[in-house]
């Protein structure tokens, strides 16, 4: 990161913790936004029949306001990416992704997704799409069962919701 951007943003970061009419309107957003994510679906091998499954009265994940997929990225605020993501698909995540407005949030959905899964040594397979756009929550399985996407939903929710204990517990403190 430049170095001129990160003195301004931490400036922006000082300005805000004495700022406590914008701290409190920013835990407002956060609250609405944790209670209403919007799905971008990317769907690409077994993986996406669990996130069609979660979607569906068994699981039922509408029960915390995560129900509306979005066809378009700009109407989405979540990327959940399940399944095998080759190198001939990356461009297209990342050009989805840079469509999505922010903020804007990943998940990785299953072994393939998270570290390339049993495919990982083949030539045209990505090793996690972490290296493509950036992940916030990883949902191990080969394909992780519905519920698991519903808990990856709410650690999402308790990340966007906690922002400041979620960067102190990355920074081990």
């Amino acid at each position: 990161m430049d170095v001129a951007k990160e003195k301004e943003l931490r400036e922006a970061e000082a300005l805000m913790e004495k700022n406590i009419l914008l701290t409190t309107v920013d835990k407002v957003l956060n609250w609405g936004r944790a209670h209403s994510f919007w799905p971008v679906t990317f769907g690409l091998a077994c993986c996406a029949i669990e996130m069609m499954a979660a979607g569906g009265p068994r699981v039922d994940i509408s029960r915390f306001g995560y129900e509306v997929f979005r066809a378009s990225p700009r109407h989405a605020d979540v990327m959940i990416v399940a399944g095998t993501c080759t190198r001939k698909m990356a461009p297209l995540l990342r050009m989805i992704y840079d469509q999505m407005p922010e903020p804007k949030w990943v998940i990785a959905m299953g072994s393939c997704a998270s570290a390339g899964g049993p495919f990982v040594d083949s030539y045209s397979m990505t090793t996690g799409v972490d290296k493509i756009v950036p992940v916030d929550v990883y949902i191990p399985g080969c394909p992780p069962r519905p519920e698991s996407l519903v808990y990856g939903l709410l650690q999402l929710k308790y990340k966007v919701m906690h922002p400041d204990k979620v960067r102190l517990m990355q920074h081990g403190k």
